[in-house]
């Protein structure tokens, strides 16, 4: 939020008689422009988050002065005039030009326009939709995770923002990458030689990530998502860095990039002055938080990297046994530890509450917002599944990473072994920690997950074999998916075979799923794009599945 400089000089104690009100910088008159668009995020019944950022002629500009403004933009009944709520504030080169107001005093489930000014300069409008209280009869959202600037046009929040109705945006993390440079992630694309990312080398310090938010949030394809509903955003590791957890991350060096602790501190400083969420009070990680609309749905969103998150396990690392050779009964007994977390006890008895408060308010679904997958995923053999005679066909087809990939697949499979460790396979005692007070609650779990690139449909049991709930899992927007690689097998179908709990799986199609709710169904259509290489593009529905409400849980999902 930003703060005026009267409370800003209250806050740290000093009078307004003091000396430094006299030293205070000179506002900046100066041309300005609102190249990053705008956005809204976390809503509420009565009160929305409003951001821009305001990006000065000169590098070196002090204060800039702004006003913002918000209108119902439904037809006023008879006599009554539209009542425009507006404010205004500073920013500065401290928080990167950035502007975040917490509007209060909204009307709910209304749909407001608003804008910004600064320097004579109007920005774009944007929309946002507060949420509903009562008896609400549908409620939208769209579903996202994982662009990868150089790997592609961001055609999916072009279509986001051409939807008929969105009431919000959940983004899922992975909304930046960290790495950057020659032939780094992404650089191999037919696009990446004008997508390229800046600055052109993995990003460490607070001006790159800074830097690296404001090319993001440049692209317009983006902006346009953002100006159509208002985002609700939970980071995953690349918003820091590859594999990250509470001490540490996979694509961190201490020795040649500082201590974790700062550069964490310095990426979450960049992401919360960039991107549309009420921060946590004091500061910190813990973005944990519940959006109720109406009577019909809650939705909580997970944060599962830097809290409380233990190191994952890895195959390289922890497979192996004195001998060289893999030793799976001490892997599958430090896989079974229950010591190791996702989520802290605080966060467990967070979500454990407000499920049974959501159930006990009588709402129809209870939603989780969550990084990672969070189904059962064994490592599939793909001859095993496909047979001999059209394994060996696709192999031929194949070059030769992928060929390693899968021989890594049919080797890996043998031993009955989780396919993704950074997911919630890699903490299967506290995966059961939140099926239990799922049931606890009898709640309707529906769990979205991004970081994977590829579509899912997932029944999720417990270890006993009982419903827990579903999964919808979100493809990238661009980022590529095992599909992209294995283009001769057909990886989806061979993990939906190979695995219970798997309904249906896709591996290479770019997009978003639309998940639709009402009291009496909720319904996912995977959204895909037809390309992120070329300018233009279509949207279609890839697939179609419903869930119907049953008492003290839901059904299994089904194709529509």
């Amino acid at each position: 939020m930003t703060i005026n400089r009267r409370a800003a000089l209250a806050f740290l104690g000093l009078g307004m008689a003091t000396p430094v009100l006299a030293q205070a910088p000179a506002r900046y008159s100066g041309a300005v422009a609102f190249k990053h668009g705008v956005a809204s995020g976390d809503p509420l019944a009565d009160r929305v988050i409003l951001w821009t950022r305001i990006t000065p002629a000169q590098a070196n500009a002090g204060e800039i002065a702004y006003r913002w403004r918000i209108t119902p933009t439904g037809k006023p009944r008879r006599f009554r005039r539209v009542k425009t709520l507006a404010g205004e504030g500073v920013t500065s080169a401290a928080r990167d030009f950035t502007v975040k107001v917490d509007v209060g005093g909204l009307k709910p489930g209304t749909q407001y326009s608003y804008e910004f000014e600064a320097n004579g300069v109007v920005s774009p409008p944007g929309w946002a939709r507060t949420l509903p209280v009562g008896k609400t009869a549908q409620v939208v959202l769209a579903v996202a995770s994982c662009s990868l600037h150089p790997n592609g046009y961001f055609h999916a929040y072009s279509a986001i923002s051409a939807l008929p109705r969105v009431d919000a945006v959940i983004h899922l993390g992975d909304y930046i990458y960290e790495y950057g440079g020659p032939g780094s992630y992404g650089m191999d694309s037919k696009v990446a030689w004008h997508r390229g990312h800046l600055p052109d080398h993995e990003i460490v310090t607070l001006a790159d990530y800074r830097t690296r938010h404001a090319q993001y949030k440049a692209d317009v394809q983006l902006q346009a998502a953002h100006a159509r509903a208002p985002w609700i955003v939970v980071w995953d590791d690349h918003e820091t860095a590859n594999d990250s957890f509470a001490g540490g991350a996979q694509n961190h060096t201490p020795i040649d990039e500082g201590p974790w602790n700062e550069r964490k501190a310095t990426a979450i400083k960049a992401y919360y002055e960039w991107m549309p969420i009420r921060e946590p009070e004091g500061g910190g990680f813990a973005i944990n938080r519940t959006f109720h609309f109406g009577d019909l749905v809650s939705l909580m969103m997970l944060e599962t990297r830097l809290t409380a998150r233990d190191r994952q396990l890895t195959y390289d690392q922890d497979l192996n046994g004195m001998n060289g050779k893999p030793d799976l009964p001490a892997f599958r007994k430090k896989l079974a530890d229950p010591y190791r977390r996702m989520m802290g006890e605080a966060q467990e008895a967070w979500l454990a509450s407000e499920l049974k408060a959501s159930v006990v308010a009588g709402r129809t679904w209870q939603v989780l917002g969550n990084e990672v997958v969070m189904g059962r995923l064994n490592i599939p053999s793909p001859r095993k599944e496909m047979g001999e005679a059209a394994f060996a066909k696709a192999m031929a087809a194949s070059s030769d990473a992928a060929k390693k990939r899968v021989a890594r697949l049919e080797a890996f499979s043998q031993m009955g072994l989780p396919y993704g460790l950074d997911m919630w396979d890699g903490y299967p005692a506290d995966r059961e920690r939140l099926y239990a007070a799922i049931q606890a609650a009898q709640a309707r779990a529906i769990v979205l997950s991004g970081d994977s690139h590829a579509f899912w449909v997932n029944e999720l049991f417990d270890q006993g074999g009982a419903r827990a709930g579903v999964e919808f899992g979100a493809t990238g927007i661009t980022s590529p998916g095992g599909g992209d690689l294995l283009t001769a097998f057909p990886i989806g179908e061979v993990f939906a075979s190979a695995n219970r709990e798997v309904v249906y799986n896709h591996q290479s199609a770019k997009g978003f799923v639309l998940l639709t709710l009402t009291p009496t169904e909720a319904r996912a259509d995977l959204m895909t794009v037809s390309n992120i290489t070329e300018p233009t593009y279509e949207t279609r529905v890839l697939k179609t599945y419903r869930v119907t409400p049953e008492a003290g849980g839901l059904s299994a999902p089904v194709e529509a």
